[in-house]
């Protein structure tokens, strides 16, 4: 009993110099009120964009095509999501995104991830040329028309693949692995090479559980790269096949009166009848972009609290 209360007054002690210790003055309060004011005023001007562009494909369409949309909806109504999931080939190529997207991450970042590692190893044949060859591709390109007839040669017009195949190596995620492997305790790996483990069972069960951080990383740039092409489709699609929805952005921009005009003569007479939903080029433009976009927003803060920790331990050898 004595000791339990002895050790309650030293738990007391120790709790009153810590409040002294980090007891804050006037400057470090004020200070503290600045920085949160700045950041807030920062992550307000960051969110807004996507704010305005959401209560603009909610409000009333004639309002919207006046102006009147400033900083609240008015006249709520979700037709607009509801029309331009009916245009024709949308539904496939958000299919074809998410197929993309979720593929051609796998595949770039478990590609990047294993050449990285094997380009730790000293015993590697040729490390030093493989490593300065993957690197040149960084500075130098053939050019985009010599870049067009390897992919036609390859087989890889109208090809899903050609999503996800030609990436399978980026000499940037290479060098962020690397580096962070480089960081591990090495006795870690040599332990399961005692074991009797190769480099893939070693890589697979000892490296990528310590390399989580700038794995997702690496999921979020290739992610995000994957989601917001579209270039390669306009290029590589000449038939139309396997469009993805960042194209149909592009040509829907350049098609969103005509596109609108089509939606009004499929609205039944009573959609048609009121001047809150009647389609206009404004309002399809706004609803494409948000369909968009709203995907990659949800599954980007998933990986935010990786990005921090493995960019900066993935740049700087540990």
């Amino acid at each position: 009993m004595f000791i339990k209360k002895k050790e309650r007054q030293q738990n007391a002690v120790l709790k009153r110099e810590n409040a002294k210790k980090y007891k804050m003055g006037m400057g470090d309060i004020a200070f503290n009120i600045i920085n949160y004011l700045v950041f807030i005023i920062i992550m307000l001007l960051c969110i807004f964009p996507f704010y305005y562009l959401f209560i603009n494909t909610i409000s009333s369409n004639e309002l919207v095509r006046l102006g009147r949309i400033q900083l609240f909806p008015r006249d709520i109504h979700f037709e607009n999501y509801i029309q331009v999931f009916k245009i024709n080939g949308i539904l496939e190529a958000f299919v074809v995104s998410v197929a993309r997207t979720v593929l051609g991450t796998i595949w770039t970042v478990g590609g990047s991830a294993f050449l990285g590692y094997l380009m730790t190893k000293q015993e590697m044949w040729l490390r030093k040329v493989w490593y300065r060859l993957i690197l040149i591709t960084m500075y130098f390109s053939a050019g985009l028309i010599p870049w067009f007839i390897n992919m036609k040669n390859l087989g890889f017009l109208d090809n899903f693949w050609v999503y996800v195949i030609p990436g399978l190596v980026s000499p940037y995620n290479m060098i962020l692995v690397k580096t962070f492997i480089e960081g591990l305790p090495p006795s870690l790996e040599e332990s399961a090479m005692l074991d009797g483990a190769g480099y893939v069972r070693s890589f697979v069960s000892v490296v990528m559980p310590l390399i989580r951080p700038i794995l997702a990383t690496l999921c979020i740039f290739s992610a995000v790269g994957q989601w917001n092409s579209f270039t390669d489709t306009m290029m590589l699609m000449p038939s139309g096949n396997y469009q993805t929805l960042q194209y149909l952005l592009y040509k829907y921009q350049r098609e969103a009166e005509s596109l609108a005009t089509l939606i009004r003569n499929t609205q039944d007479a009573n959609a048609i009848a009121s001047a809150v939903t009647k389609q206009t080029s404004l309002s399809v433009q706004m609803t494409v972009a948000m369909v968009v976009t709203l995907p990659i927003l949800l599954v980007y803060p998933y990986f935010q609290r990786y990005f921090v920790k493995g960019i900066t331990i993935g740049a700087v050898k540990g």
